[in-house]
């Protein structure tokens, strides 16, 4: 990805993801109509390339997907740097039935600041506090303040880095509403998760058949 940013080569590998998360979902319907929603994520060269964002809202004006599946998510530095063009962007998009996850949120030097700004509706937790809440009580108070903060501007909450048990079970206390790390399930490629949800489903099918 360093290498892609150097090139400025990030619109076009986003566009790549884009299209072919797109494409997978259309083709995999019984995934679609049981996920809550699909996660994309966009560089903040893209969210600063006009041309990409015009392409995007063409795309999706014409897609048939229902939209409210997809959701894009964008860094807390990369919305700053761009604010103007991200909130722009984030209001069409939403328009148009959308989501937005903030990523890596309590990174930049002016969160909060900037939160109030950002129309989003779902924050992420950056990892970095996220991964010593079982021995850091500083880290601890980030998380619940940052997880108060989005319950009260009507956003769900997102923690990263969710490495174990212990951990899982401080966050569900706190309050936080989504988690994701190895503690919860390791990455995996797409087409293998829906892969596994259909072999779940034909065996249901088949016992209820039975």
């Amino acid at each position: 990805l360093p290498a892609a940013e150097r090139y400025d080569l990030m619109p076009k590998i986003d566009h790549w993801v884009i299209d072919t998360s797109l494409e997978v979902l259309a083709n995999s319907p019984l995934f679609l109509q049981s996920v809550g929603y699909c996660s994309i994520n966009l560089s903040g060269q893209s969210l600063a390339d006009e041309d990409f964002q015009d392409s995007v809202i063409h795309q999706l004006m014409s897609c048939e997907l229902p939209l409210n599946k997809i959701c894009f998510e964008i860094t807390e530095t990369a919305a700053i740097r761009n604010l103007s063009m991200a909130l722009k962007f984030i209001s069409v998009l939403k328009g148009l039935g959308c989501h937005f996850a903030l990523d890596d949120f309590g990174s930049g030097l002016s969160s909060f600041a900037y939160l109030k700004n950002l129309p989003v509706d779902y924050l992420k937790i950056d990892g970095i506090f996220v991964k010593d809440i079982d021995n850091d009580p500083i880290d601890y108070s980030m998380v619940k303040s940052i997880n108060d903060i989005g319950h009260v501007m009507g956003m769900k909450t997102i923690a990263e880095y969710v490495e174990n048990d212990k951990i899982k079970k401080m966050l569900t206390v706190i309050g936080v509403d989504y988690g994701q790390g190895y503690g919860i399930s390791k990455p995996q490629p797409l087409d293998e998760v829906i892969a596994q949800f259909d072999n779940v489903v034909s065996s249901k099918k088949s016992q209820k058949d039975d």
